[in-house]
């Protein structure tokens, strides 16, 4: 009589490519969820509840949450599971000043070559975000200056220049948001998308650089003037306050996810 294998049988390639795929839109529902504010920072991630939620098993879930771990928007604690990746004040500045750097060196490398579609295709996303300014709109200003920023890393940064500036962005996605909700925040920002685009199609290389560069910059004191704890002897309490959600938050992990390095 044949012995009866207990040996789970492996997956066959279809079903690998149907995982996948679900774990991908789990993915994207989930970081939709965090850069909504519905998982708010400090949340731990209930991946069953999840899954009930997105009437998905756990299994995508489970590839779904490790790639936000990847990508920085999740951290996981040994022994704890995985959280949504609270970054404090101080680190959101360090990590304004790495994406200057990169942007500055992308809108450089633009300026020596860019080509009129090219530009085409920024020019029509600074119109959006004037049309989006002008209807006091910050969520359609806000994907549309998400565009822009990735049209430009597209354009002119290598690949893994993009890795880099999305890795980052990622972690200032609730940052970055709240400092474009004032109209005069839209307005500010968009006159320097502006001015990046006339130093590209000059083909100054310098000066789109210092553009590059000084809307970074613009971007990280709008972010100043909307968070008290970059201010010295002041707190923070209340909406954004990052311990509110969870009064036992999760110990602070490395930048890119992961097990508890370094403080944030």
């Amino acid at each position: 009589m044949e012995e009866m294998s207990l040996t789970a049988p492996e997956p066959t390639a279809l079903e690998i490519v149907r995982t996948r795929s679900l774990s991908s839109l789990v993915a994207q529902e989930i970081e939709r969820m965090i850069l909504s504010g519905a998982l708010p920072a400090g949340e731990r991630l209930n991946e069953q509840q999840l899954a009930a939620q997105l009437r998905v098993s756990r299994g995508p879930v489970r590839e779904a949450v490790r790639g936000l771990e990847r990508s920085g928007l999740v951290v996981a604690v040994r022994n704890q599971g995985s959280y949504v990746r609270t970054v404090s004040a101080q680190e959101a500045l360090e990590i304004y000043d790495l994406r200057a750097a990169i942007t500055g060196l992308a809108c450089a490398r633009l300026a020596e070559g860019a080509a009129p579609a090219q530009m085409a295709t920024l020019r029509a996303l600074v119109k959006r975000m004037d049309t989006a300014r002008r209807a006091d709109d910050p969520p359609s200003y806000y994907a549309a200056n998400l565009e822009f920023h990735a049209a430009l890393l597209s354009f002119g940064g290598g690949p893994r220049s993009q890795r880099l500036y999305e890795d980052l962005g990622n972690e200032l996605h609730l940052f970055r948001r709240r400092a474009l909700v004032q109209p005069e925040n839209m307005r500010e920002s968009n006159a320097e998308h502006a001015t990046i685009l006339k130093a590209i199609a000059a083909g100054d290389a310098a000066a789109a650089r210092a553009a590059g560069e000084a809307h970074i910059a613009g971007g990280k004191r709008r972010f100043q003037a909307t968070d008290a704890t970059t201010k010295p002897g002041t707190g923070r309490k209340g909406e954004n306050d990052d311990d509110q959600h969870d009064p036992s938050p999760p110990p602070a992990a490395g930048r890119r996810g992961g097990r508890p390095r370094r403080a944030g």
